[in-house]
């Protein structure tokens, strides 16, 4: 009679370990899936122009960014960095971040710079080397 609720009871715990990961199976493992980890984004070759670092959620919670590299005199173009902050970090050449009022803040590498919400600029090259930078963006609450 022992072994019978023996047996019983170890049917009971499967049944119910099984119910437990199917109620949660899918659901838990893409919420797991969907949480940033933690890694490492080697950079690419200089002949990519911009090369995708993070690329957003579900990779991030709300950062973005990227490695640029600009030719001489090559600009990235004007944007705005809408409901963003954004951050350079210079690692190689120099050049203008320009803005909209004709304004522009020069930069060197081994710099960092700001650039607030809703401000349209654009970056430009103004040395005779490649000018290398990541940028990294994220959402303003």
């Amino acid at each position: 009679m022992r072994l019978v609720w023996f047996v019983f009871a170890v049917i009971a715990v499967v049944i119910l370990s099984f119910a437990a990961i199917v109620a949660s199976g899918p659901s838990a493992a893409l919420a797991q899936e969907s949480k940033p980890h933690a890694k490492v984004i080697p950079f690419q070759s200089l002949a990519k122009a911009v090369q995708p670092l993070l690329s957003g959620p579900p990779e991030t919670v709300t950062m973005k960014s990227g490695l640029v590299t600009l030719a001489p005199g090559q600009s990235v173009g004007k944007h705005s960095t809408g409901q963003h902050e954004e951050m350079l970090v210079i690692l190689a050449g120099h050049g203008e971040m320009i803005f909209k009022d004709g304004s522009a803040l020069a930069f060197l590498a081994n710099h960092a710079l700001y650039c607030p919400p809703q401000t349209e600029h654009d970056v430009k090259n103004t040395g005779n080397q490649p000018l290398r930078y990541v940028y990294v963006v994220a959402s303003v609450p």
